[in-house]
């Protein structure tokens, strides 16, 4: 689940654009994240210029080497 880890959003709008299935909004100075929608495909993540996004499902994971 991508997760907005801080509110210092500059409102760029580079993850609206590249989200594949528009699942990321900015309205009134406000982003937020629909995660109905949302597949964690990570762009957002990757693309912000800022390190505002994350993806909850790998935060604190561990790579296994069983």
């Amino acid at each position: 689940m991508i997760h907005i880890k801080e509110n210092k959003c500059d409102f760029c709008g580079t993850c609206v654009a590249v989200c594949p299935v528009d699942a990321i909004e900015m309205a009134e100075a406000e982003l937020k994240i629909i995660h109905e929608t949302c597949i964690d495909c990570d762009i957002c993540v990757w693309i912000c210029p800022i390190d505002v996004l994350e993806n909850q499902n790998v935060i604190g994971s561990e790579v296994s080497n069983d």
